[in-house]
């Protein structure tokens, strides 16, 4: 049986910016980040969980937004936090040109 995402419901951002600055919460805080993600249910970006803060999955607990996608270049899976499955979501258009990660440059 495969697992799939029943919150699918929840996506209101189906257009990606076309740049982001980086992790939001990071960059507030002046904090690095590796990889970038984008909440799907408000646009919010926040970092990975190989990143020191975690962002993108804390602003998934605490807001209850469960799915994300990946900002990275040449990436465009997406994940459920509340079902812990990954996929596709071909309705999500555009690409979001980001910054290098402040960890790689370290």
């Amino acid at each position: 049986m495969t697992k799939r995402c029943s919150h699918t419901d929840q996506i209101e951002l189906t257009e990606l910016p076309a740049e982001s600055a980086g992790c939001e919460d990071c960059l507030a805080a002046g904090g690095v980040w590796l990889h970038l993600r984008i909440c799907l249910s408000c646009g919010h970006v926040g970092c990975c969980d190989d990143s020191p803060n975690k962002h993108a999955s804390a602003h998934a607990r605490a807001t209850e937004h469960p799915i994300i996608r990946s900002l990275e270049p040449g990436e465009e899976w997406c994940w459920c936090f509340e079902d812990e499955v990954g996929m596709l979501i071909p309705q999500i258009k555009g690409r979001t040109q980001i910054p290098p990660s402040p960890m790689l440059s370290r």
